[in-house]
Protein backbone atom coordinates (compact mmCIF):
# COMPACT_ATOMS: atom_id res chain seq x y z
CA UNK A 1 0.00 0.00 0.00
CA UNK A 2 2.71 2.54 0.66
CA UNK A 3 3.44 2.01 -3.18
CA UNK A 4 -0.06 3.18 -3.67
CA UNK A 5 -0.12 5.99 -1.36
CA UNK A 6 3.73 7.13 -3.26
CA UNK A 7 1.44 7.09 -6.37
CA UNK A 8 -1.67 9.40 -5.27
CA UNK A 9 0.33 11.60 -3.75
CA UNK A 10 3.93 11.92 -6.01
CA UNK A 11 3.34 10.17 -9.36
CA UNK A 12 0.39 11.80 -10.43
CA UNK A 13 -1.01 15.70 -10.94
CA UNK A 14 -2.88 16.34 -8.56
CA UNK A 15 -1.13 15.12 -5.63
CA UNK A 16 -0.26 17.95 -4.14
CA UNK A 17 -4.05 18.99 -3.42
CA UNK A 18 -4.50 15.17 -2.29
CA UNK A 19 -1.84 15.44 -0.05
CA UNK A 20 -3.33 18.72 1.26
CA UNK A 21 -6.55 16.64 2.01
CA UNK A 22 -5.51 14.14 3.71
CA UNK A 23 -3.85 16.45 5.90
CA UNK A 24 -7.23 18.33 6.94
CA UNK A 25 -8.82 14.92 7.42
CA UNK A 26 -6.32 13.64 9.67
CA UNK A 27 -7.47 16.46 12.46
CA UNK A 28 -11.42 15.76 11.64
CA UNK A 29 -14.05 14.32 9.16
CA UNK A 30 -15.07 17.48 6.79
CA UNK A 31 -17.82 17.54 4.02
CA UNK A 32 -16.98 18.25 0.51
CA UNK A 33 -18.34 21.77 0.99
CA UNK A 34 -16.22 22.24 3.65
CA UNK A 35 -13.10 20.78 2.15
CA UNK A 36 -13.52 23.42 -0.58
CA UNK A 37 -13.83 26.14 1.43
CA UNK A 38 -10.87 25.19 3.83
CA UNK A 39 -8.72 24.15 0.89
CA UNK A 40 -9.62 27.50 -1.25
CA UNK A 41 -10.20 24.93 -4.01
CA UNK A 42 -13.18 24.41 -6.56
CA UNK A 43 -16.25 21.94 -5.72
CA UNK A 44 -15.69 19.92 -8.43
CA UNK A 45 -11.63 19.26 -8.18
CA UNK A 46 -12.24 18.35 -4.66
CA UNK A 47 -14.74 16.07 -5.54
CA UNK A 48 -12.75 14.87 -7.96
CA UNK A 49 -9.67 14.31 -5.61
CA UNK A 50 -12.33 12.72 -2.79
CA UNK A 51 -13.63 10.46 -5.27
CA UNK A 52 -9.88 8.79 -6.28
CA UNK A 53 -9.14 8.73 -2.60
CA UNK A 54 -11.81 6.91 -1.56
CA UNK A 55 -11.72 3.88 -4.29
CA UNK A 56 -7.84 3.80 -3.29
CA UNK A 57 -9.17 3.04 0.21
CA UNK A 58 -7.01 6.27 1.63
CA UNK A 59 -10.56 7.74 2.81
CA UNK A 60 -14.16 6.52 3.96
CA UNK A 61 -17.10 8.10 3.96
CA UNK A 62 -20.59 8.13 5.55
CA UNK A 63 -23.52 9.70 4.56
CA UNK A 64 -25.55 10.70 1.59
CA UNK A 65 -25.53 13.40 -0.87
CA UNK A 66 -24.49 17.00 0.27
CA UNK A 67 -24.21 15.68 4.12
CA UNK A 68 -21.68 12.79 2.93
CA UNK A 69 -18.92 13.36 5.16
CA UNK A 70 -15.26 11.97 4.81
CA UNK A 71 -12.45 10.84 6.97
CA UNK A 72 -9.11 8.43 6.91
CA UNK A 73 -9.63 5.15 6.50
CA UNK A 74 -8.30 2.94 9.27
CA UNK A 75 -5.48 1.89 6.86
CA UNK A 76 -4.50 5.58 6.13
CA UNK A 77 -4.71 6.36 10.10
CA UNK A 78 -2.07 2.97 10.53
CA UNK A 79 -0.13 4.27 7.71
CA UNK A 80 0.30 8.00 8.43
CA UNK A 81 3.88 7.73 9.41
CA UNK A 82 4.61 6.46 5.76
CA UNK A 83 2.06 9.44 4.09
CA UNK A 84 4.12 11.82 6.01
CA UNK A 85 7.29 10.47 5.03
CA UNK A 86 5.98 10.87 1.50
CA UNK A 87 5.33 14.27 2.01
CA UNK A 88 8.43 15.19 3.07
CA UNK A 89 9.79 13.93 -0.23
CA UNK A 90 7.16 16.26 -2.20
CA UNK A 91 7.93 19.27 -0.39
CA UNK A 92 11.64 19.00 -1.56
CA UNK A 93 9.87 19.04 -5.22
CA UNK A 94 8.94 22.69 -4.38
CA UNK A 95 10.58 26.02 -3.53
CA UNK A 96 7.99 27.01 -1.04
CA UNK A 97 6.09 24.47 1.42
CA UNK A 98 3.35 26.45 1.01
CA UNK A 99 1.82 24.79 -1.72
CA UNK A 100 1.13 22.01 0.62
CA UNK A 101 1.03 23.64 3.77
CA UNK A 102 3.95 24.35 6.08
CA UNK A 103 4.23 21.44 8.77
CA UNK A 104 6.81 23.69 11.17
Amino acid sequence: MSRMIWWLLVGTKGGVNRARIIRVLKDRPYNANQLTELLGLDYKTVRHHLRVLEENKIITSTGERYGTVYFLSPYMESNYKTFEEYLDKMCDKFKSKKDIGDRS
